[in-house]
């Protein structure tokens, strides 16, 4: 038993199943706020919003709030299967990046401001010629400064997580000499919750569970998580048949 507040309460999309209702709950929650709220990046209507790991739990739902929201993704994936999904939802701008064999560090210590470049042209040649308004950060280490140098000047660099590492690097001559900024967004306030949580009960917004294991198979499905195979959310059925 958990005693809460009823503040902290949330109703249970009817649509949905209780495990499809619980995969939403935080990454719904902190997509909204990072991308839609203007306690985050406060996209708008035409924005160009680059988002990494678009398949994921973080950027399913960061692509449907761009595609809901006038906004036109970027999507960036490390599979043909991944690209698929995005398409699938109805992205039109997919990166490969395992198709195109995109490094950005030539070793540890070392970014590879060539490949960062070669990285830039081909957004402009999937939008026309234009950089993202908004980059949508949660990888970190591996990314970061590939992202502070495709925003566009006068964009914005919202980030979330740093899941390849939390030390980031980037030319700040990119950053201060485009006025560009960076904004930290952590998961949601009540009142963001609450509007994301509605999204998903008016059928606006969608769960991404692809798949669930029994309790006994936890260590197998966070392997699943660790080594990037899975695509947006996978559960875990810790009580629930």
């Amino acid at each position: 038993l958990a005693l809460v507040k009823a503040n902290q309460l949330l109703a249970k999309p009817e649509h949905l199943t209780w495990e499809e209702s619980a995969s939403v709950g935080l990454v719904n929650s902190t997509a909204y706020r990072q991308l839609v709220s203007r306690n985050g990046a406060g996209m708008k209507q035409g924005d160009n919003v680059l988002i990494w790991g678009a398949s994921g739990g973080l950027g399913s739902f960061a692509t449907q709030y761009a595609l809901n929201g006038g906004a036109q993704p970027i999507c960036v994936v490390s599979s043909p299967e991944k690209a698929e999904i995005c398409r699938s939802m109805g992205a039109e701008m997919v990166i490969d990046r395992s198709a195109h064999g995109y490094r950005f560090w030539s070793d540890p210590d070392t970014q590879d401001y060539r490949e960062i470049k070669r990285f830039g042209s081909h957004i402009r040649e999937l939008t026309g010629g234009e950089d993202p308004d908004i980059v949508y950060e949660h990888p970190g280490r591996e990314t970061f400064g590939a992202s502070v140098y495709v925003a566009r000047k006068g964009g914005t660099i919202v980030t979330c997580a740093s899941s390849s590492g939390y030390t980031h690097e980037f030319d700040n001559r990119y950053l201060w000499m485009n006025l560009k900024r960076i904004v930290g967004s952590h998961f949601a306030n009540y009142r963001e919750s609450f509007e994301a949580n509605r999204l998903v009960s008016k059928g606006l917004i969608h769960p991404t569970l692809s798949q669930t294991y029994n309790l006994l198979e936890t260590p197998q499905a966070a392997q699943v998580v660790h080594s990037n195979a899975h695509q947006g959310k996978v559960g875990v059925l810790c009580l629930a048949p």
